[in-house]
């Protein structure tokens, strides 16, 4: 029985990064199997205080991720990933300590077991060290994933590494319980995670008002807290603005800013009371999104900002792109979708056929498994 630690932020860490995480490593644990160990990065926003984590994984190590860790918490990092069969090391440049996050290159020089590298983000323009610190990481690492196409991409054109090490598997997806749709008059648009400058709510809330006079009404929800990283360096000011705009613009019964983290089944409830789903980002580099193949996998029309990942999802009919910071695009494209609401739309459902959790957790087994058994090979 394969036994795995995980690196990476971890509930009660609130972020995407933390959720995958957690997903995968319950998925990935099979009844009978050892518990996944987690060795959670945490910084100066992170509570000392471990919430209670779910059974079957557990926290084991804690590693500081701001400035550069000091040795002996690296040390002790990688002897806790290297009490496992395989380490997973969740990579984003954000988390990890030294210039450009480089702590992540000394802890996989320190395993004593095959790892795996998931690369949350690749850059189509690094700087030097971005460039450097990703092909040390992938130097170190035994294989690596990413999740789309686009990401595989960027790594040929732009990075000098190994690419036999690289397997695409995409982001897993939650199985969503069916929830009705908001009753009553009108369209429900959502819009949901941690929210900050680059979500491009600002375009989302212009484009609810060019939607005015619109039979049934449509209405905005934005669902989430400010990212705790843009609050501790400019506090609400994002959130104030995206207020004073919907004040500005006369949208106060139209517009809702939510501000709460929800759990699981409070997203879930969520996402299947709206009719459909609005990703305005302004980031044109984004090559992953989970809120995308949330949406997609609760089977919801989406309108999203040509990033990477949506226009790789979203074609054949799936959902719609649209240019980035124009509000009127965005409300003519969430015109469209809804004016589609009562049309079957069968690719919906291929688009995301496979990736849930319990579908992605035996393709990183799978990879694990491989790596134990050319480790073996090289050291008989």
């Amino acid at each position: 029985m394969t036994g795995f630690s995980f690196l990476s932020t971890y509930p009660p860490t609130r972020c995407g990064l933390a959720t995958f995480t957690e997903a995968l490593a319950m998925a990935i644990t099979r009844d009978g199997e050892p518990d996944a160990r987690i060795v959670r990065m945490m910084d100066e926003l992170a509570q000392p205080a471990v919430a209670a984590i779910r059974t079957r994984s557990r926290i084991v190590a804690e590693l500081a991720s701001v400035g550069a860790a000091d040795e002996s918490a690296i040390r002790a990092a990688a002897r806790a990933l290297s009490a496992s069969d395989v380490a997973i090391v969740q990579h984003e440049y954000g988390i990890f300590g030294g210039e450009d996050g480089s702590d992540a290159v000394r802890v996989l020089e320190l395993l004593t077991v095959p790892s795996i590298v998931v690369l949350h983000t690749v850059l189509d323009a690094p700087t030097a060290g971005q460039r450097a610190v990703l092909e040390r990481v992938a130097g170190s690492a035994s294989a690596l994933v990413v999740m789309t196409a686009a990401a595989l991409s960027r790594l040929r054109e732009h990075y000098a590494i190994d690419l036999r090490k690289v397997s695409v598997i995409p982001h897993g997806v939650p199985a969503w319980a069916a929830a009705p749709r908001e009753a009553g008059d009108h369209r429900s648009v959502l819009t949901w995670g941690l929210i900050g400058p680059g979500k491009g709510i600002e375009h989302g809330i212009r484009a609810i008002a060019a939607l005015a006079g619109s039979e049934p009404d449509v209405r905005y929800i934005v669902s989430g807290q400010t990212h705790p990283k843009v609050v501790a360096h400019e506090g609400e000011t994002y959130r104030e603005s995206l207020h004073a705009l919907v004040a500005e613009l006369g949208l106060e019964d139209r517009v809702v800013l939510e501000d709460r983290y929800l759990d699981a089944a409070q997203l879930a409830a969520r996402v299947g009371s709206a009719d459909l789903v609005l990703l305005p980002y302004d980031s044109r580099t984004q090559v992953t999104s989970g809120v995308l193949v949330e949406a997609i996998a609760a089977g919801k029309p989406v309108v999203a900002t040509a990033f990477p990942h949506a226009v790789e999802l979203l074609g054949d009919g799936v959902g719609t792109v649209v240019p980035h910071e124009d509000p009127a695009a965005i409300a003519d494209g969430v015109r469209a979708a809804l004016g589609r609401l009562d049309s079957p739309n069968r690719s919906v459902a291929a688009a995301i056929t496979g990736t849930s959790w319990a579908d992605i957790a035996p393709r990183y087994r799978t990879l694990a498994d491989d790596l134990i058994a050319h480790a073996a090979v090289l050291t008989a």
